[in-house]
């Protein structure tokens, strides 16, 4: 745990922070001094606040579908009413594709994934934009995914989405980068959470997906979020409209 308070006042808008990566990067904002604001449809989000709240930082849950517009523009009024302002977002929210060869992919399920990992990214920073360009500014980090960057195999839904979200990260950043905002994407290898909980019962395909990582392991949801809060610090105060890859080397080649 750090003792550096260099987010002290300001506010951070984390989307899909009930579990996993969105509630490591939840806490590791929290314990710099964040403020922080959880959007989510997963009750478990006020799990996170309770252990933000135990560790004696502020947070504050309000129920999120990031598809619907209204409730989207809904979070980012109540965070700022709630907070006073809005400084910082990560937009984390998404959910995984069944494994499918392409031809086979359902429509409904091409339709779930698209809504929530590529619509509910860009409502969201619709919103959190709208309000920064008023505001003086501020940062964005968007979820990707190594299958952001490569194809893997019959995930043609998922890979889908998250090219997607790596275009819009880099075009937010770029319109918008005289504007004092600076929006960038990080790409998560595998990772340990609950998302990626059944491939880890199964050990064949544990071992199988590990062995595709140079490292030979998967990520901690801790890791991902180190990433996630120097991307939004002064930090990388020139990093703007990138992808940033945290996969234990796993497309390197």
């Amino acid at each position: 745990m750090t003792n550096v308070k260099d987010f002290e006042n300001k506010v951070v808008l984390i989307t899909g922070a009930a579990t996993g990566i969105g509630r490591a990067t939840a806490l590791a904002f929290a314990r710099r001094g964040a403020k922080v604001a959880i959007g989510d449809v997963d009750e478990r989000a006020a799990e996170t606040v309770q252990f933000i709240e135990e560790e004696g930082g502020e947070a504050v849950f309000f129920k999120t579908n990031v598809v619907d517009s209204e409730e989207v523009q809904a979070l980012v009024a109540n965070t700022v009413e709630h907070f006073g302002g809005l400084h910082h977002a990560f937009n984390n929210a998404g959910v995984l594709s069944k494994p499918n060869k392409f031809a086979d992919i359902p429509e409904d399920d091409f339709d779930k994934v698209i809504a929530v990992d590529v619509k509910g990214v860009f409502l969201s920073m619709k919103y959190e934009l709208t309000h920064m360009l008023k505001n003086g500014g501020g940062t964005i980090v968007n979820t990707a995914s190594v299958a952001g960057l490569i194809a893997d195999p019959d995930m043609g839904p998922y890979v889908t989405a998250k090219h997607a979200v790596v275009g819009m990260s880099k075009s937010a950043g770029f319109d918008h980068a005289d504007q004092n905002i600076r929006v960038n994407a990080v790409a998560p290898g595998l990772t340990e959470t609950p998302m990626t909980q059944v491939w880890k019962d199964d050990a064949d395909k544990w071992k199988e997906v590990t062995s595709n990582v140079p490292m030979r392991r998967a990520a901690k949801p801790e890791e991902i979020a180190e990433m996630v809060v120097f991307l939004s610090s002064d930090a990388a105060s020139f990093t703007n409209a990138q992808v940033f890859t945290v996969d234990g080397g796993q497309t390197s080649h």
